[in-house]
């Protein structure tokens, strides 16, 4: 039976990829009323992670509507034009640092064509920086402290000994020199822009547009917006540190971390709604608030489906996997990655996987190593930020090959993932 239902949630799943976007939700639904009917009792939703996300989209919300957004974006494309002849390893730090931030990799929509652009003006073949921006853009969710993949994962593996501050430092320092060093190696992917046919042929029929020039209208509000975001970041993780057992300064705290996160983002919105004076009603209209709660539908229902899925196996799953994990235990990213780029959700595969990979026996080093392979959302080139970055790019250096897995965003993919786990694995074993 167990492959059967195996089937049932690898048919729903890929029925969900291929309809895309908030489908691969409503699928999931589907695979937990055809389990249910084969008599498998339905697992857990995972309320606290859409909860988080929707609490921190909320507050993302707001700042996009009080012009927050492009401020950041304004400070983006400044850094950019400073530095064009860079733009190959800037653009990826700038995209990791504003999802650290905003614990989304949607941000990078804004600042694609930003990136498309400057690489252009520069005869940078841009594929090479928008590449390397998007896998950022989704590795940066390991290293979130305000991510719900993050905060989920924390909750699992604080009573395992690995404290807030200790996941953080090492899923940081791990992801960020991945993509430094990811960037280096794009720099040398692919033909020269000029020595490209593609973008010779549409250059001939005058198909590549010409730079924009127009500058970004910065609402007065804007600043203050970011700086009550940044203000509950900072508050979320001093809470998180303080409840923290090994930190101890508060041992019986009133609000859990999750509920702070929940508590302080939803204040933080009402804050930039009230001090910004937003129409209130406009809120829900902002393209984050629709892609934030488009992941929490996909979230709900990828993440019950694979919930249920495991909990019905769960000894099965423990006796084939376990001797495997003890001999090789890399091989848990390895079962990460392929299961994130079918969930197409770093949170989704958190909450489907590492509870039961633990449960197994695996080391807690090995877990917190593995925790970015959850960020393979790449590997298909159906994601929005990466189908938005190659609609960016008119040079059409970006583009999907006809064997379909032969894009660009395959090779700093593969590379950042491997990198972060490797360094994940050293730095772990040297603190944990």
């Amino acid at each position: 039976m167990m492959w059967i239902e195996l089937g049932v949630v690898l048919l729903s799943i890929f029925l969900g990829a291929r309809l895309g976007g908030v489908a691969i939700g409503f699928a999931g639904g589907l695979g937990v009323m055809v389990l249910a009917l084969l008599g498998v009792e339905p697992g857990n939703i995972p309320w606290d992670v859409i909860l988080i996300i929707m609490s921190v989209i909320s507050a993302i919300a707001a700042m996009q509507m009080a012009g927050g957004m492009d401020y950041l974006v304004h400070l983006a494309e400044r850094m950019m034009r400073r530095h064009p002849d860079k733009i190959t390893l800037v653009a990826p730090l700038i995209t990791y640092f504003m999802t650290l931030l905003a614990g989304t990799g949607h941000t990078a929509f804004s600042t694609l064509p930003v990136i498309a652009q400057v690489a252009k003006e520069q005869q940078i073949r841009p594929s090479r920086p928008l590449s390397v921006s998007v896998v950022a853009s989704q590795i940066a969710i390991t290293a979130s402290p305000v991510s719900a993949a993050m905060v989920f994962f924390a909750s699992i593996m604080e009573p395992r000994g690995v404290s807030y501050l200790e996941l953080l430092g090492i899923c940081i320092t791990s992801t960020l020199a991945a993509v430094i060093l990811t960037s280096f190696v794009a720099n040398h992917l692919g033909c020269e822009l000029k020595d490209d046919p593609v973008y010779q042929q549409r250059l001939a029929n005058g198909e590549i547009k010409l730079p924009d020039q127009s500058q970004i209208e910065i609402k007065p509000g804007a600043k203050f917006s970011v700086m009550i975001f940044v203000i509950a970041i900072m508050a979320v993780m001093a809470y998180a540190t303080a409840i923290s057992p090994t930190i101890g300064l508060i041992t019986d705290p009133t609000l859990s971390r999750d509920q702070a996160i929940i508590s302080l983002m939803l204040t933080a919105a009402l804050a930039i709604t009230m001090v910004c004076k937003l129409d209130a009603e406009q809120i829900v209209t902002a393209a984050t608030f629709r892609s934030g709660m488009s992941a929490c539908i996909c979230v709900m229902g990828v993440a019950w489906l694979g919930d249920t899925f495991v909990e019905a196996n769960l000894d099965a799953i423990k006796h084939t996997a376990s001797s495997l994990l003890s001999a090789y235990p890399w091989m848990l990213a390895v079962v990460l990655f392929f299961a994130a780029m079918l969930l197409y959700s770093q949170a989704a595969t958190t909450k489907a996987l590492l509870p039961a990979a633990l449960a197994l026996g695996v080391a807690p080093v090995t877990a917190v190593a593995s925790f970015a392979a959850v960020s393979a959302l790449f590997v298909l080139p159906t994601y929005p930020t990466l189908l938005a970055a190659v609609e960016m790019d008119d040079t059409g250096s970006t583009r999907i090959g006809k064997a379909v897995f032969n894009h660009p965003f395959m090779i700093p993919g593969l590379l950042a993932i491997s990198l972060a786990v490797a360094f994940g694995f050293a730095i772990g074993s040297v603190v944990l």
